[in-house]
């Protein structure tokens, strides 16, 4: 009996890939507390309009092959690559001692943890290390690697068994009521640079310097005692810039003084804040005429800050990133997961660091005044 040919259906297959583009944000969502939206990636649903790659159609009695007939072999499936290896952990949830105690001593040093130092490796430390590791491109784990920690000793000192241990034990006063001088001076404009210092430098040391340094001590659990320590100098250092010889003096130059010469033309009518990419500066302008200027800081280039015309969306004193987990304190919101806000990162290290799409301020008083009088609704302009 003359055996009869097969004829195989012929294979249908499609592919649909959906992209989905996400928007740079170092905070969250205005309103939701949600992250900001980040790319969806969508996995092309399986053919159903033919057989399997490789397989026949399905064989009727009439058609069944006879032990002569030859069969196509199914194509080997493409390995999967493997992923690369996670980071060894030196330090992750539940470690526990001495050498946790000295991690949460390091990020509560640059602002990465709050709180007592407990010794146990929990969720504060989790999001402190996770945190750290976002603002510096590591793989946020919210475990300590190699790379982690290495990082983290570079930024900061080694602390004192006391200062692991919550024991608050002032250090020999450098400063105190009744010094005066130059470095009083230094001391008076960096204080006053944070916003814990009002009125005019004087050089000498009294009730009212006294009363700044101890609310500066209380806010970063330092011993409180209106006495300048080397640790209370540390800290304040760390926080500022080495102030000028005009600000020691209180002379206001005219480099001092904001201008609308070079402000983009959109800024010259209503209020606005004015932010130049080109000069790193925001002025707010009222109405035409500039009312305070201070030093700002961009996104890097992975995450930009977005340029052109936005408004202040909504604003929030106290806030802390629903993404990187870092304090944005005195947030105006203008697109997005983006808001003009303070920076403790960028006081302490200038333009060595960037955002993550915010337009960070490091001039704490600057910020102040700017939150207190931004209204919803105002202008902000971002430009080059």
């Amino acid at each position: 009996m003359p055996i009869r040919r097969l004829r195989t259906p012929s294979l249908v297959a499609g592919l649909v890939i959906v992209a989905l583009s996400g928007l740079t944000a170092c905070g969250s969502q205005p309103g939701t507390g949600e992250a900001a939206p980040q790319p969806a990636h969508s996995t092309a649903p399986a053919a159903t309009q033919g057989p399997t790659v490789g397989s026949s159609a399905p064989a009727t009695p009439e058609q069944s092959p006879t032990p002569s007939a030859s069969v196509t072999p199914t194509p080997s499936a493409k390995p999967t690559p493997t992923p690369p290896a996670k980071p060894k952990a030196i330090m992750a949830r539940g470690s526990s001692g001495d050498n946790v105690r000295e991690l949460q001593h390091r990020l509560l040093q640059i602002g990465w943890y709050s709180g007592n130092i407990t010794g146990s490796y929990g969720d504060s430390t989790v999001q402190g290390v996770s945190g750290f590791q976002g603002k510096r491109k590591l793989p946020k784990t919210g475990e300590v690697d190699q790379k982690t920690w290495t990082a983290l000793v570079a930024m900061t000192r080694e602390p004192s068994y006391n200062e692991k241990h919550n024991k608050l034990v002032p250090g020999k006063a450098i400063l105190m009521k009744g010094s005066e001088g130059d470095r009083v001076r230094d001391l008076q404009a960096r204080l006053k640079q944070i916003g814990w210092y009002s009125g005019d430098v004087t050089g000498f040391y009294g009730s009212v310097t006294v009363t700044s340094v101890r609310e500066f001590q209380a806010k970063r659990q330092i011993p409180v005692t209106g006495e300048v320590d080397q640790r209370t100098w540390d800290r304040l250092t760390g926080m500022t810039r080495t102030p000028t010889e005009a600000e020691k003096h209180n002379k206001v130059t005219q480099a001092d003084k904001p201008t609308t010469a070079g402000l983009d033309a959109r800024c010259l009518t209503g209020r606005a804040m004015c932010i130049s990419k080109s000069t790193n500066q925001l002025v707010w302008v009222v109405d035409g005429k500039p009312q305070l200027q201070v030093d700002v800081r961009f996104g890097s280039d992975t995450t930009p800050t977005r340029e052109g015309s936005f408004q202040v969306g909504w604003k929030a004193r106290d806030w802390t990133s629903t993404i990187y987990h870092s304090k944005m304190p005195y947030a105006m919101f203008f697109s997005g997961g983006q808001a003009v806000h303070y920076s403790s990162d960028f006081a302490a290290r200038g333009y060595n660091g960037a955002s993550h799409g915010c337009v960070n301020v490091r001039n704490l008083s600057g910020i102040q005044y700017l939150f207190n009088h931004v209204q919803v609704g105002d202008k902000v302009i971002v430009y080059r």
